[in-house]
């Protein structure tokens, strides 16, 4: 029996050890990142039986386990990984949000200055001054132009270089679990199935690492290996193993980068909404959503304003008498064949309404003579079978060769449209503020009849826009119309007050009541150096309707985008916030579980150190029976 009692004192020594050890280890990490409070499984040792009855023998450590709860873990994951995701999306987005919506270096400033410079040279269409005004303000925006596009190329590039700063972090995060999976088995297996605690700690960190860049699936193996899983289900790491990520030039946009599977067939590039949560996926979402888009807004202003502007400029005369050239260059649209492409067919772009274009890029693919053109922000689709093709403000053809099946080519109408704007004139001679033409009634008139000063109609220009023409009255309701032009001379024409007369490209309106015989001339407009028509037409689009259909301003497409951009960083600003919160509550919850509790470590040490002195006592009790025993023999 005393050995026994030994025993007993002897397997609760080692119990209340082992406690101690693991109370020690779990104070000592206690602020150590992902490490899960230990606890000590205990169980009494079998009994012995004797003709009294069962005796017990002690106690033994059965095992040391962690404190893990899958569920919570789980949910930790799940919140840190879309946090992570609105983290780099807010941290993109506000770069834009503030270019954008400053005062200063905004958009809005310059093109109130250049219209400004305008309407003084409306003013004052003879002042040279007044012209080098103009010409300096149309400089200054089309710097703002191009200096907001460098500001977001910047941006676009510094998307490419956290991809690639990303994947090389996944693939060192996935080599690191591989490693893990391995060491985990081996020591698990080298103790009898017992918990390799620290190293399964260790593990879990790395997967909650991993889910801060790029959402991932965990799937646990019988022999205790993690399988992680990305995207649709490409494997990361399979048991030992793990996979590599890379990033590659996309195949039909060499400025963007894309996240590839590195396979032993070669790279397989992840389609952009595949990767999702994680900064890896905020970064995806706010490259291919808002950068895209604010550049291809930014493009379609400057565009848009090009074009109008000039069509409106060719429709005045100069201070040399000539008529308007191009003010600003107009950016043409991009296209770029895919690199797989194995057809040699070569499309090409270019403008032809900037009121109709879009803020969308689109892909053109061919298949078995069948062209189908998707618009990619909202995936409509324009089939045909011949070229040329006018959709959404640009015109598509064929220029040379033939595509393949499965060929395709991407068309960015507007995303360079900032970068490549120009200013064609630095003359100020050729603002063309005046008129072409110029309208008058002979002194000799005996009507009331008066004559408009007239307008040229839009592009294209009449060659005969010039040419003088004579209106004479036959009657009170009658005229003719002779000159050089088509449609002339033209006899007998009725006249109806105020009503439109166009010939030759121009168009006036004669209203009162003009006699027989009574002559009006249009022609050449001479020493015009005074007159403000097309000035004044030109300030005029400031304000008129000129993008998208019709609807928009160019002060209302830039105030839309700015809108736009300033509602998602917003609306990413909020989510962010309320997804840190959430974090922080499943974080807690986990923590409050698995997490270390000194005062609890504490008042384990002092209970494992009373069974220690317990176990001690009891063995010195039983040397002093044991003593007694042997005093009996003398």
């Amino acid at each position: 029996m005393t050995t026994s009692i030994y025993g007993i004192g002897v397997s609760g020594l080692n119990a209340a050890q082992a406690g101690l050890v693991t109370t020690g280890h779990n104070i000592s990490n206690a602020s150590t990142p992902g490490f899960s409070r230990q606890r000590l499984e205990q169980s009494a040792v079998q009994p012995l039986f004797t003709g009294s009855g069962f005796f017990g023998q002690g106690v033994q450590v059965a095992s040391v386990r962690r404190a893990y709860n899958e569920f919570l873990d789980s949910q930790v994951l799940l919140a840190q990984t879309q946090s992570s995701y609105l983290d780099a999306y807010n941290a993109q987005i506000s770069q834009i949000d503030n270019l954008l919506a400053d005062p200063a270096s905004g958009l809005s400033p310059a093109l109130q200055d250049f219209f400004k410079g305008v309407q003084d040279v409306a003013a004052n269409p003879a002042s040279v001054p007044s012209r080098q005004v103009m010409l300096s303000s149309a400089s200054s925006l089309v710097t703002r132009f191009q200096s907001l596009n460098t500001r977001l190329a910047e941006i676009r590039d510094g998307v490419n270089s956290e991809l690639s700063r990303t994947t090389a972090e996944i693939n060192s995060i996935s080599t690191q679990l591989a490693n893990l999976n391995q060491k985990i088995v081996l020591a698990q297996s080298a103790g009898t199935g017992q918990p390799a605690n620290d190293l399964l700690d260790q593990r879990d960190a790395l997967v909650r690492d991993l889910n801060k860049l790029v959402q991932a699936t965990v799937v646990k193996q019988n022999d205790g290996t993690y399988n992680v899983f990305i995207g649709n289900g490409q494997s990361l790491v399979v048991g030992f193993t793990a996979s590599q990520l890379t990033t590659i030039a996309a195949l039909d946009d060499p400025q963007r980068l894309e996240v590839a599977y590195v396979t032993p067939g070669g790279n397989i590039p992840f389609s952009s909404d595949v990767l999702q949560g994680g900064s890896l996926g905020g970064i995806l979402a706010f490259s291919s959503g808002t950068l895209d888009s604010a550049q291809n807004s930014l493009g379609r202003i400057a565009i848009s304003l090009a074009q109008t502007f000039n069509n409106q400029h060719q429709l005045g005369q100069d201070l040399n008498g000539m008529l308007g050239g191009n003010f600003f260059s107009v950016p043409q649209p991009e296209v770029t064949g895919k690199s797989s492409n194995s057809g040699n067919g070569v499309i090409s772009a270019a403008l032809s309404s900037a009121s109709a274009l879009t803020t969308s890029d689109y892909r053109l693919s061919y298949s078995g003579g069948t062209y189908t053109l998707q618009r990619l922000s909202d995936n409509t689709n324009t089939v045909f079978t011949t070229f040329p093709q006018t959709v959404d403000g640009m015109t598509l053809t064929l220029a040379s060769g033939m595509p393949a099946n499965g060929d395709s080519f991407l068309i960015k109408p507007t995303r360079n449209g900032a970068r490549d704007l120009g200013l064609m004139i630095s003359d100020t001679a050729k603002i063309a503020a005046a008129a072409p033409i110029r309208t008058a009634a002979a002194q000799a008139n005996t009507g009331s009849g008066k004559i408009s000063a007239g307008t040229v109609n839009p592009l294209p220009l009449n060659a005969n826009l010039q040419q003088p023409v004579t209106i004479t009255f036959t009657s009170a309701t009658t005229f003719n119309v002779t000159g050089t032009g088509a449609g002339l001379p033209a006899m007998g024409v009725a006249y109806t007050e105020g009503s439109a007369i166009s010939y030759n490209g121009w168009t006036v309106e004669i209203t009162g009541v003009p006699a027989s015989g009574d002559v009006f001339t249009i022609g050449a407009n001479t020493g015009g150096v005074s007159d403000n028509r097309n000035a004044l037409l030109l300030a005029g689009l400031q304000t008129q309707n000129t993008m998208a259909g019709g609807t928009v301003s160019y002060q209302g497409g830039y105030s839309q985008m700015v809108s736009e951009v300033g509602n998602k960083a917003r609306e990413i600003q909020v989510s962010s916030k309320a997804q840190a919160n959430l974090l922080a509550d499943t974080t807690k919850s986990r923590e409050s579980f698995s997490g270390v509790n000194l005062d609890e470590e504490a008042a384990n040490l002092i209970r494992y150190q009373q069974a220690y002195q317990a176990s001690g006592k009891m063995m010195q009790v039983a040397t002093v029976l044991f003593d007694t025993l042997l005093g009996l023999g003398h």
